[in-house]
């Protein structure tokens, strides 16, 4: 079961970051991969590694076995030399502490969630360096429009980021202004926005909301801002268009949901 952790800019030695890691494991002649955004904790051997949000998975068919084993080398020869490193530990749940002097409290707000396309193979082509310097640009660029449009940062996930917003008018608008932004960097990004309840305690924030936001921006297409049935509600047709783009399961989250693209 090959899991594998994203370098970037940091190394082994370095703790308190976020970044993502990869999981590969075939099973007959199937493979099953899962990858997403990580917190990491400690250095060396007492590094630990924790999914901050819900992985995202998926499972690829080969047919034979052959295949499948193939398919698995190949992935994992790719990842070996894309500011990857072998990650000999497991990948864990987080589990906060109760604090019991900080209450709950709950909230609700538009959720922004924002991630490059085909971040690896641009990584690849680029080398690290390039690509270092790329991204310092990427989140200049996305913390601006955040800035300008009042949202609030909650997390970055490696080569993504998480956002709330009082009003989704103003997340849509910063969805579409993030996409133009970055276009002069090479980049094309996928956003996902859904509105939602979510518990705050102290710098901690949980919730449902969070997942479905994550969830919807990974149905969007390259360059495709996608939003909730949820956020196209609390919004009057003439503040911005939208396309229906029919009704989907997201993985893990219950029931289905119709989900609309913004028309730019």
């Amino acid at each position: 079961m090959p899991k594998f952790l994203r370098i970037g800019i940091h190394q082994s030695n370095v703790s308190g970051y976020t970044s993502k890691a990869w999981w590969i494991r075939r099973v007959g002649s199937t493979v099953f991969l899962k990858w997403g955004a990580v917190e990491v904790d400690g250095a060396g051997d007492g590094r630990r590694v924790y999914w901050t949000l819900p992985p995202r998975e998926k499972a690829i068919r080969c047919g034979t076995v052959q295949r499948a084993n193939d398919y698995v080398k190949n992935a994992i020869a790719r990842r070996g030399s894309h500011r990857y490193e072998p990650l000999a530990g497991s990948i864990a749940i987080r589990r906060r502490p109760a604090n019991r002097g900080t209450e709950l409290e709950q909230v609700s707000a538009t959720i922004l969630f924002v991630d490059i396309v085909r971040s690896t193979e641009k990584a690849a082509r680029l080398g690290d360096s390039r690509w270092a310097r790329v991204m310092t640009h990427y989140y200049a660029a996305v913390r601006k429009e955040m800035k300008t449009l009042r949202g609030k940062e909650v997390v970055t996930t490696g080569d993504g980021l998480l956002a709330t917003f009082k009003a989704p008018a103003a997340a849509v608008r910063c969805a579409t202004a993030i996409h133009e932004a970055v276009r002069t960097l090479g980049l094309d990004i996928r956003v996902g926005l859904h509105v939602g309840e979510y518990k705050v305690s102290g710098p901690d924030v949980s919730g449902l909301a969070f997942h479905i936001g994550a969830r919807v921006a990974a149905k969007a297409r390259a360059g495709e801002v996608l939003v909730s049935s949820a956020v196209k509600d609390l919004m009057s047709q003439s503040e911005v268009r939208f396309k229906d783009r029919g009704i989907h399961q997201l993985k893990g989250v219950p029931k289905r949901w119709r989900l609309y693209r913004v028309d730019r």
